[in-house]
């Protein structure tokens, strides 16, 4: 890479950071002092942003129930899509290619569609404000996108190891397990990121699905207005927190994420 090519590449590298060190700037700043100027850099540090945030139950609780309910959504989430994409790539059957189309329909759909319904079932069945009703709600758009991923991972990988497998004497759930699963683990890891950030970042099911108990973090982040107007501080510490989840996942599984890219389809 000659010289120019690297001055471009570190230059948009950078105006991509902005925001970011806007958010984490701001978050070091008392509310003065964001609505005083325009500062590059806190003039009087101060960690009391974050200090609301750890003290304040409504928003240490909303971490801890987003984080719940997001765990348990990817885990549903792949435990429904393993064996369907599986089905999908090893047999054909009677209507297969419209039944996978039809899968990814449901992800195309905006959730606002199925808002009222989600809302008005888990109400009469008593699943309203709590964690289980937004990692449902959310497998609604999680478990097409993971069918769709982990099958082009399993469609790479020989039918003879199956059969291999069966003569050996494997029954069909130790084959899946013991031998299936770690030759797709690249595919398992960039399923289980997609699933991890969309259900992390969606606000309106789960803001509307939860009340109290199961309130996330981003439905406590959209009700910082109070008498005295928004707080700015508090609310960036809360935004550079927010980042924080998806940056540990990205850490854990950027070496499946880029061999799927590679190999599987995404």
């Amino acid at each position: 890479m000659n010289l120019r090519k690297r001055a471009v590449l570190i230059l948009y590298i950078a105006f991509l950071m902005v925001p970011i060190y806007w958010l984490v700037n701001m978050s070091f700043k008392s509310n003065t002092e964001i609505l005083g100027g325009l500062t590059l850099w806190p003039r009087d540090l101060t960690l009391d942003n974050y200090k609301v945030i750890f003290t304040d139950r409504s928003w240490y609780s909303g971490y801890i129930n987003s984080l719940y309910y997001v765990c348990l959504n990817t885990i549903i989430s792949l435990t429904v899509a393993l064996p369907a994409a599986y089905a999908f790539s090893r047999f054909r059957f009677l209507g297969d290619k419209h039944l996978f189309f039809w899968l990814l329909t449901n992800r195309m759909a905006p959730p606002a569609v199925f808002l009222l319904p989600f809302f008005q079932l888990y109400s009469s069945i008593g699943l309203f404000d709590t964690h289980i009703a937004v990692a449902l709600a959310h497998c609604l758009f999680n478990v097409p996108l993971a069918v769709w991923i982990l099958e082009g991972f399993m469609s790479g990988v020989p039918k003879e190891i199956d059969e291999t497998a069966y003569i050996d004497g494997y029954s069909f759930p130790k084959f899946f397990v013991k031998i299936f699963i770690p030759l797709i683990g690249s595919g398992i890891g960039v399923t289980a990121f997609f699933c991890f950030m969309f259900s992390w970042v969606e606000l309106l099911l789960a803001r509307t699905l939860t009340s109290v108990d199961a309130k996330p973090i981003v439905s406590v982040m959209t009700r910082t207005v109070s008498a005295s107007g928004i707080d700015w501080g508090v609310l960036a510490a809360a935004g550079v927190l927010t980042i924080l989840p998806g940056m540990l996942v990205i850490w854990f599984v950027r070496n499946h994420v880029a061999k799927g890219f590679a190999l599987g389809r995404v």
